[in-house]
């Protein structure tokens, strides 16, 4: 998929847009990350990522290893808006027996789904292991791998980031969203995790630190990926958490806490009407 940087800025709007609405009709839901998150998921699934709707389960197909699961809100309308789901099923969000769960299922939708998550640090392992396998079996698909920084305190992480480069892993791209939150307050204050590009360079891993938001920068960090064909990447993007609604922004309540009505309102006036796009149908919830 080809588009320009308007396009792909529209696209990440309609993903703030839909997050906000889906986690507001669904009353529970993390919308601090995943807005944070739009741009990265734009470009992915607009531009950088070779995948194609129709054909699901073509082993060469790009795939995307969500690690921190919760913000799931913005991968399914990443792929509602490039077809892979009815924009309808967006209104589905937590409910029982939905396809679209709190965290992303394979078992509800496989070959969508590259993973179930959860408990956080997990799909660094996962990724790497499908990377790995990819080159052994001769498929040409790039993995990539999106972390929360507050993942990046768990040791299972620094555990696969030397086995990727201990094994030429060099289709595998790591993403960290560094928005310097995670649930309990400031990352660096919990953990610090910085230098982390330079840590990060020292597990021998290709290493690019961009601003999240700049829809140029993403662009051209996430294409990048046959550079170095022998040594994985990893791209530090410093992102802010509940970016582009102004009373979200760098707060840690907003990690997991669902917005009020007027709230979601006040929300969606912030991020404004995106063109060429239109806001799903809020249906009724199912009776349990």
């Amino acid at each position: 998929m080809q588009h320009n940087k308007e396009d792909l800025q529209n696209f990440a709007n309609q993903i703030r847009r839909d997050v906000i609405r889906m986690i507001r009709h669904a009353g529970s839901g993390h919308p601090g990350g995943a807005l944070g998150a739009a741009e990265l998921f734009a470009v992915l699934y607009g531009h950088a990522m070779e995948h194609d709707p129709q054909a699901p389960e073509d082993p060469h197909r790009d795939r995307l290893v969500l690690s921190n699961g919760h913000i799931c809100a913005a991968l399914y309308s990443a792929l509602a808006r490039t077809g892979y789901l009815p924009v309808e099923e967006l209104a589905t969000l937590r409910q029982l027996g939905s396809r679209l769960p709190g965290h992303p299922s394979r078992t509800k939708f496989p070959a969508v789904i590259e993973n179930s998550s959860g408990p956080l640090g997990q799909g660094v392992p996962v990724a790497k292991g499908i990377a790995q396998a990819n080159l052994q079996l001769g498929f040409s698909g790039h993995v990539y791998c999106l972390v929360g920084d507050g993942e990046m305190h768990e040791g299972i992480v620094w555990e696969s980031l030397l086995s990727a480069a201990q094994h030429r892993v060099g289709n595998l791209t790591l993403i960290v969203s560094y928005n310097d939150l995670q649930i309990d307050g400031r990352v660096s204050e919990i953990k610090e995790i910085q230098p982390l590009g330079e840590k990060l360079r020292a597990f021998r891993w290709d290493v690019t630190e961009i601003d999240g938001h700049d829809i140029d920068a993403v662009t051209n960090a996430l294409v990048n990926r046959r550079a170095k064909p022998n040594q994985p990447k990893a791209v530090v993007a410093n992102t802010v958490m509940g970016k582009g609604v102004p009373f979200m922004e760098n707060l840690a309540k907003w990690h997991g806490t669902c917005p009020t009505e007027d709230e979601a309102t006040e929300a969606l006036e912030a991020i404004g009407t995106v063109p060429g796009y239109q806001d799903f149908t809020i249906m009724e919830k199912a009776e349990a």
